[in-house]
């Protein structure tokens, strides 16, 4: 594989979101996600949780986290070059459960079509927008273990909404050097779709001129990256120097995030994409799938701090 057609599909998303208890039981109470990992942020050097929901074993591209920011004060300012929705797929035949589910949750949500999709919009405790898009054909395993039925449960996500004031360096980033396939256009959207294509796979460009630019440091209403899978550390060292040699300067060097490896890029939009190594043991490196996601993760960068990190850290029920 190329690096020109190493980009698979989404990873996982990661969101600046409000306290560690909504987030929380948004994700694995009205959601019904799984925990499949509580640890903290790697960078920096003051702690802020890091938390994982997907499915049972949290699975490539069923994965959405959060960085609960309130505690931190920090609030990000919404704008042009960002991801400005997240969207996570559910069985077509499915909205009627939850729409259901959320009025008995009081909470609240509203109806969209984009691409002939039909949709249920709604916000996250730090008011970031949600998307739960039906889809027919998508076979990805959901969690069954948070109370919905597997017939209704959310099989990962669908795709990312990034808003920004011109299409066209976007477009030239997501073919020229992310695997990324023009497929359908609908007024000021613009769909790109990376790999095979399908849920799971899906870039929305929404195009608003006027909108000025929002902030891209850690904040509380904002989404943070968007990873996407690639198939190991060589291929991943081939993007990073595909992109460079294209012009995109601004590539990380690889970062190890516990978990995964990780390289990103600012896309000329402006929203910050990842290119995502997994490791062979997945989420159960440091805990086994008895206890995915039961206990506090110190990061190994912090571990000399743990009793002071354990702390300072807002309280946690779970």
């Amino acid at each position: 594989m190329s690096a020109a057609t190493a980009i698979k599909h989404h990873h996982h998303l990661t969101m600046c979101t409000g306290s560690a208890q909504e987030d929380y039981d948004f994700h694995t109470g009205l959601l019904g996600l799984k925990s499949v990992k509580k640890t903290a942020l790697y960078d920096g050097t003051v702690p802020i949780y890091h938390l994982y929901y997907a499915n049972d074993l949290g699975d490539e591209s069923t994965i959405v986290t959060s960085f609960p920011m309130r505690q931190s004060g920090r609030v990000g300012r919404k704008g042009s070059g960002q991801v400005s929705a997240v969207s996570l797929s559910v069985p077509k035949g499915s909205l009627d459960f939850w729409r259901s589910r959320f009025r008995e949750a009081g909470y609240p949500f509203s109806d969209r079509e984009r691409f002939g999709e039909s949709m249920l919009v709604f916000e996250n405790p730090g008011h970031i927008e949600y998307e739960l898009v039906g889809i027919a054909d998508d076979d990805r395993k959901p969690w069954t273990g948070g109370g919905v039925p597997a017939d209704m449960g959310i099989r990962g996500t669908h795709g990312v909404t990034v808003t920004v004031r011109d299409f066209q360096e976007s477009f030239e980033f997501m073919e020229a050097g992310w695997n990324g396939h023009a497929t359908k256009s609908e007024g000021n959207y613009q769909r790109y779709e990376v790999g095979k294509g399908g849920s799971g796979t899906i870039v929305d460009f929404r195009r608003d001129p006027d909108l000025p630019a929002g902030s891209w440091t850690f904040g509380e209403g904002t989404v943070h990256h968007v990873a996407f899978a690639v198939d190991n550390l060589d291929i991943q060292t081939e993007v990073k120097g595909h992109l460079e040699g294209l012009g995109y300067t601004d590539v990380s060097d690889r970062k190890d995030r516990g978990y995964f490896e990780s390289v990103y890029v600012r896309t000329p939009g402006g929203a910050l994409f990842e290119a995502t190594v997994s490791k062979p043991e997945g989420f159960m490196i440091d805990e086994p799938y008895e206890k995915l996601g039961s206990e506090f993760q110190i990061p190994p960068v912090f571990a000399s701090q743990t009793e002071w990190i354990k702390g300072y850290l807002e309280p946690l029920k779970y």
